[in-house]
């Protein structure tokens, strides 16, 4: 009967998984630049939507809101018709 052990296939497995992770790691360090990129883009829109809400959201770009307030769920009411 055969030996049930496969030490080399294991082994080669192990090299395969250590090599992929190098690679995505070096790829990391070299496509990250910004890593906050999400974050800043996440405090960019929060400071866009704070200044339409200070203006009633009648300024020029506040028009993608206007459909998200005036209503129970946002709490936000508005008069658009002016």
């Amino acid at each position: 009967m055969k030996e049930p052990h496969n030490h080399a296939k294991v082994g080669y497995s192990m090299i395969a998984v250590a090599a992929s992770l190098a690679v995505i790691g070096i790829m990391a360090l070299f496509m990250a630049d910004d890593v906050l990129y999400a974050d800043n883009l996440q405090r960019d829109n929060t400071i866009h939507f704070n200044e339409c809400k200070a203006n009633d959201f009648k300024t020029d770009g506040c028009e993608k809101y206007w459909d998200r307030i005036n209503n129970q769920i946002s709490g936000i009411y508005v008069d658009l018709d002016e």
